[in-house]
């Protein structure tokens, strides 16, 4: 183990490898004609995310860092316009990232939502005090401004025949506005709604329209008798309405007729689609939830509005017949018509990070806790993600078992569950559960050899450990029920963090009392006996780690320090300080107690970190809902660095060689491409030290090219800073003054500032130059002296 330990490369450095990309949904989208590029906002920004691979193309930044209210894509995708809490409107070339124009929206409050018409030439806005405006996009001015909504103007929408040039608003006053563009008139009231509306579809013909609402109802309305013809009561709040194309065979979600079907998507909390039909006022398709909470009481608050899993937005895809929607916690589904299968999902952090790890044979895979009670696999090859319903409250902490396909999870709903993810197919299922905790289970650990027996730490001051059967059933059944074979009150406070050791043996446990234990496994079935404490934190332990190499443990805590302990005494070996809630990650030596790289790519505390088994990637979770993936590039930069220095070697030994030669021009731009000063000046010397050096210098200095020229005059500065060295620094100054015309000096780049560094140590050379010839003639007039008075007499 010596020799092992002797040949261990450390690590030095890690670069960025990847961002698992963020972008959340307030609360609507678009999406471009082509179909390729969804549109959605995130605080100043809108990122445009491209279906196909899951990344973001282009993010589309206000720069007065002012959130956006509202946003709008034309039909033809040529032009974008964003609205900020600034009261600015602005319209961008999206493709290119850049805003093209920008103008005072003369709303006196935020603008909440917006829309083109089919031609692209107007632009409708509603206002949060009641008002609509109406841009003329083209000529650049403001067309109308209608008044008369009471409340925030949440709804515009232009008939699809421009012809008519009618608009369509809602606002806080449940009504649905129907504007003449012609006239500014609002032409009448569309009131049966109790709640405001939320979304409206037009029939292709424009003879009908389908509005829905919070109001659990949808309405289809005759546009030519302007009167409300059916009332379909969907018994949920409906965010979304989209009309099913009446030219698609739809006859396996149950539509026989040619009748208006719609789909609306709502707030019961289980992330149901429905088709209905709108002359029977019937329901003729419920969509069936691919992923069903398997524990019980989940279901419990699905009718609450706001629920995460909730829908609240539905847009169509119409030419690839595909439907996409918004949940709650900001996750994209992309739907195949008609099967309503899940075709893609995209998921938008909305929260804190909480941990994450690697997952998988490979570690192709991350699990992700999100300060929700779902949790997230992401395939780090494609960034899609899968979904994983079970815990009902908030996930808090994981762990993946050796072989990287079984992992665990614990929740403030005081369970821990046992996952399964398929090699095969990538598909994710728990397995097991245990759920005896009287509080949140805040930690959770592995056994680091076999697939043996799960390690939980909880608020109610105790650790549990559970053994897993040899086999563990498949979820076919019901699903596995864990019993702890051992509960201990570990601690006086929350028990936050437990380890295992890397041989099984040892458990370690971290608490908010300040101390860190060290516990005996012992035999299957035995109980945990208390080896020892580690006493001298300040403040609460938040984590602990055996080393995979010595007998030695790591804590960390709120006090800022990580501590090395020894497990053979309990005594502390080494503080690290200065670790911090910053969002730096930082890389330390042991040895010499030293920060050897701090890696900065978050802007709050870090929660998770995690290595492949590997060793080559590292990822880390953070409070500002980003990941990031780091890759190890120590031994590139050792490679680097040794292929710099052998090339360093190769043009010494080439540069030796010209100046032997004789061949001072080459010589010098060698020494100027290495830009080593004191190389250069050697060639210096030994150009000057040859026969005829002056001239010789003078040739070769006036051959070099203008980049060299600049090099030699920063070089030149430098050296006149030295009484050993000024005066080949004057010699090359001499040169160039007198061959290069001041108009041309000043071309080259620093020029005046190394002319202006060379003036104040010339004229000190020039005096200690006057001073030295004033003593030698002193010197001279002496000797002349002595001469004469010791004269020999004739």
């Amino acid at each position: 183990s010596k020799m092992a330990k002797s040949n261990l490369q450390f690590k030095t450095n890690y670069t960025v490898d990847r961002y698992v990309m963020v972008f959340q949904c307030f609360p609507t989208l678009q999406i471009s004609k082509d179909e390729k590029f969804i549109f959605c906002t995130c605080g100043t920004r809108v990122n445009v995310l491209q279906i196909v691979t899951g990344k973001i193309v282009h993010s589309i930044e206000q720069d007065d860092q002012e959130d956006i209210t509202s946003f709008a894509l034309s039909l033809d995708d040529e032009i974008l316009v964003t609205a900020s809490k600034a009261l600015l409107l602005k319209q961008w070339d999206w493709k290119q990232a850049q805003c093209t124009r920008s103008w005072r929206a003369i709303h006196n409050v935020p603008i909440a939502s917006m829309t083109f018409d089919p031609t692209a030439t107007l632009l409708a806005t509603g206002g949060c005090d009641g008002t609509i405006k109406l841009w003329d996009v083209v000529k650049q001015y403001c067309t109308h401004n209608l008044k008369g909504s009471s409340g925030v103007v949440h709804l515009v929408e232009f008939h699809p025949d421009i012809s008519l040039l009618q608009l369509f608003s809602s606002a806080s006053d449940c009504g649905i506005r129907m504007w003449d563009l012609r006239s500014s008139q609002c032409l009448c009231v569309l009131q049966s709604h109790y709640s405001p509306v939320t979304s409206l579809a037009f029939t292709p013909d424009g003879a009908s329209m389908v509005s829905s609402g919070r109001d659990k109802i949808c309405i289809v309305w005759d546009l030519k008798s302007r009167t409300a013809r059916r009332t379909v009561p969907v018994y949920e709040a409906v965010e979304s309405v989209v009309l099913l194309p009446e030219d698609e065979d739809f006859s396996e979600v149950g539509v026989k007729t040619k009748e208006i079907h719609f789909i609306t998507a709502g707030s019961k909390g289980i992330c149901v689609l429905r088709v209905w039909d709108a002359s029977s006022a019937r329901c003729v398709f419920t969509q069936t939830l691919p992923s069903p909470p398997s524990a019980g009481g989940s279901e419990e608050g699905g009718e609450e509005y706001g629920d995460p899993r909730s829908l609240t937005y539905c847009l169509p895809l119409p030419s690839s017949l595909r439907l996409a929607t918004v949940t709650a916690e900001h996750n994209i589904l992309l739907y195949q018509l008609p099967s309503f299968t899940t075709q893609q999902q995209f998921v938008g952090f909305n929260d804190e990070v909480l941990d994450v790890k690697f997952l998988g044979k490979g570690d192709t895979h991350i699990v992700v806790a999100t300060n929700s009670s779902q949790l997230k696999v992401f395939d780090l090859a494609t960034s899609s993600c899968k979904i994983l319903y079970g815990h009902t409250d908030t996930v808090l902490s994981l762990d993946v078992f050796k072989k990287g396909s079984l992992f665990v999870s614990c929740a403030k709903d005081k369970s821990v569950r046992v996952w399964r993810q398929d090699p095969d197919s990538g598909q994710v299922s728990c397995v097991a559960q245990g759920c005896s905790h009287a509080n949140a289970v805040g930690s959770i650990t592995c056994s680091r050899m076999k697939e043996s027996f799960v390690v939980s730490g909880s608020q109610d001051c105790t650790i549990k450990v559970w053994d897993l059967p040899e086999t563990i059933p498949e979820t076919d059944g019901d699903m596995f029920q864990l019993t702890s074979r051992v509960t201990e009150k570990a601690h006086d406070k929350d028990v936050n963090s437990v380890a295992v050791s890397p041989n099984d043996k040892l458990l370690v446990s971290g608490s908010q009392d300040r101390l860190a234990k060290l516990w005996s496994l012992g035999a299957p079935g035995a109980d945990l006996a208390l080896l020892g404490v580690f006493r001298g934190h300040r403040r609460g332990v938040w984590c602990v780690q055996f080393s995979p190499m010595d007998q030695v443990l790591a804590s960390s805590s709120a006090d800022g320090s990580v501590k090395l302990w020894s497990l053979q005494d309990f005594s502390c070996l080494k503080v690290g300080e200065g670790c911090g809630s910053d969002g730096l990650v930082k890389l330390w030596t042991i040895k010499t107690n030293e920060c050897v790289k701090t890696l900065d790519a978050h802007q709050d505390k870090v929660w998770g970190l995690h290595a492949t088994r590997k060793d080559d990637r590292v990822v880390t979770a953070s409070a500002d809902s980003n990941i990031t993936v780091w890759t190890d590039v120590t031994e590139v930069e050792q490679a680097e660095e040794q292929a710099k220095q052998e090339d360093q070697i190769l043009k010494k030994q080439e540069l030796s060689n010209l100046l032997h030669e004789k061949k001072y021009l080459k010589a010098l731009g060698l020494a100027i491409s290495l830009d080593q000063p004191h190389t250069v000046l050697k060639v210096i010397k030994a150009i000057r030290q040859g026969e005829d050096g002056a001239k010789q210098l003078e040739k070769t200095v006036l051959k070099l090219r203008q980049d060299q020229k600049e090099s030699m005059l920063r070089y030149c500065a430098v050296w006149n800073t030295n009484a050993r060295s000024c005066l080949d620094a004057q010699a090359v100054i001499q040169v160039m003054l007198t061959h290069l015309s001041p108009e041309e000096l000043l071309q080259y780049q620093g020029a005046r500032a190394h002319l202006e560094g060379l003036i104040p140590y010339t004229e000190r050379h020039m005096q200690r130059i006057g001073r030295l010839l004033q003593a030698s003639m002193f010197l001279d007039y002496m000797w002349q002296k002595m001469r004469v008075t010791g004269a020999p007499a004739r």
